[in-house]
């Protein structure tokens, strides 16, 4: 079996307005809605978790699924305070251990089909991977005063991008062992890597944006308009 957790109980704040950021539209969709379709159209997901705000299940269900046409069985359930606790939430609505399942922020609708497979092929042939791109800035480390402390050599550095792709077993391993210790991870990634295992990187595409301000919806408009979104 391979699963599919769409990440999207944020609050969008950055969004800086009222209207939470997944449910904001996108050529006459919510941007939640296009993230759905890009899984739905794969074939190897046999099923899809949505987690989301507890207050927004009916209205997810009632409009957006409709609008995105969803086919695959999917499941709706409550996220939690953080991110990760949202995962988790998940992650304990898969009953059985075997199997892989992506972890995808409900707010990168780009993301290509191309992308879905090589992540579950990953996953099955390594145990984990995830999509990224290398870094093609200069990076540079700051203290609090924002004041340059050094230049990071950008050679090994890279982005990191969802979906991100587990054996069901070892990812809930990871969150597991996270949750008992206490520790919060930026990613999903972050959690398996302090287990010691292996992730691998997989390049992904520049045109798999995650919208989270005001200028990131213009740039997905934009990359629409352009025809740049290649499903």
């Amino acid at each position: 079996m391979v699963y599919a957790i769409i990440v999207a109980a944020g609050k969008g704040l950055r969004m800086q307005d009222s209207k939470r950021k997944q449910y904001k539209e996108l050529d006459g969709k919510p941007i939640l809605a296009h993230t759905l379709m890009a899984f739905d159209r794969c074939d190897s997901i046999n099923q899809i978790i949505v987690t989301l705000p507890a207050k927004d299940l009916d209205f997810c269900r009632q409009t957006i699924l409709p609008a995105a046409g969803v086919k695959k069985k999917t499941e709706l359930i409550s996220g939690g305070e953080r991110r990760q606790d949202s995962v988790h939430n998940g992650l304990n609505a898969i009953k059985k251990d075997d199997g892989i399942v992506l972890i995808h922020d409900g707010v990168r609708p780009f993301v290509r089909q191309e992308h879905l497979m090589a992540c579950i092929e990953g996953a099955q042939k390594q145990g984990a991977c995830i999509l990224g791109l290398p870094a093609f800035d200069t990076v540079k480390e700051v203290n609090a005063k924002n004041e340059i402390v050094q230049t990071r050599p950008r050679d090994n550095l890279w982005l990191a991008q969802t979906p991100q792709a587990f054996e069901v077993k070892l990812i809930k391993q990871a969150h597991a062992s996270a949750k008992e210790d206490g520790f919060i991870g930026t990613d999903d990634a972050a959690l398996v890597e302090r287990l010691g295992a292996a992730v691998k990187m997989i390049p992904g595409s520049r045109s798999n944006i995650k919208i989270t301000r005001p200028e990131d919806l213009k740039l997905a408009r934009a990359l629409l308009r352009a025809g740049g979104f290649d499903s």
